[in-house]
């Protein structure tokens, strides 16, 4: 299942924010790979504001899981098993791995980017929804906001700090 044209239930929004829960902990666990992969050497030696980024990306991520999956409870709807979003999450949004890019930063650029378009498709198909949900939706579609406007600002500090390495 994929953001599609509207929202018409609650299970349809409960499913479609185990996604978003799903994508964070797929964007969390890359940038911990990263910084982990690195050799102790090559973590002293990577600049400051990178291994920021990674550290903020790791903590923001996890930050976003915990407001959705409180989204996600509040719903009067049936969960959906991890497993089937997991791997929904993997055929849709992370059909490649961090070795496909070249760098960290550039992996970490896709994931931010990856993120953004989830959160702006399902806002739009929230908004194009008459449905009636469990949860309000004047504060559904502003958790979501606050979080795509946090995926923006990610997007930004990947890029700031890929332009200053240039």
């Amino acid at each position: 299942m994929s953001v599609g044209e509207r929202v018409s239930s609650d299970r349809q929004l409960a499913r479609l924010l185990q996604i978003g829960v799903v994508l964070e902990e797929v964007v969390e666990a890359r940038a911990a790979r990263h910084y982990e992969s690195l050799s102790s050497a090559e973590r002293d030696e990577l600049r400051e504001d990178v291994r920021e980024l990674l550290t903020e990306a790791r903590e923001e991520s996890a930050e976003h899981r915990e407001r959705l999956e409180t989204l996600v409870d509040e719903l009067d709807a049936e969960s959906v098993p991890f497993e089937e979003i997991e791997s929904l999450v993997e055929a849709t949004y992370a059909q490649t791995g961090p070795e496909d890019f070249d760098g960290v930063l550039y992996d970490q650029l896709h994931g931010e980017e990856t993120a953004y378009k989830f959160y702006d498709d399902l806002i739009d198909a929230i908004e194009a929804s008459d449905a009636k949900f469990a949860l309000d939706r004047e504060e559904l579609l502003a958790t979501l906001k606050a979080i795509r406007e946090e995926e923006a600002e990610g997007v930004e500090e990947v890029t700031e700090v890929m332009e200053a390495r240039e």
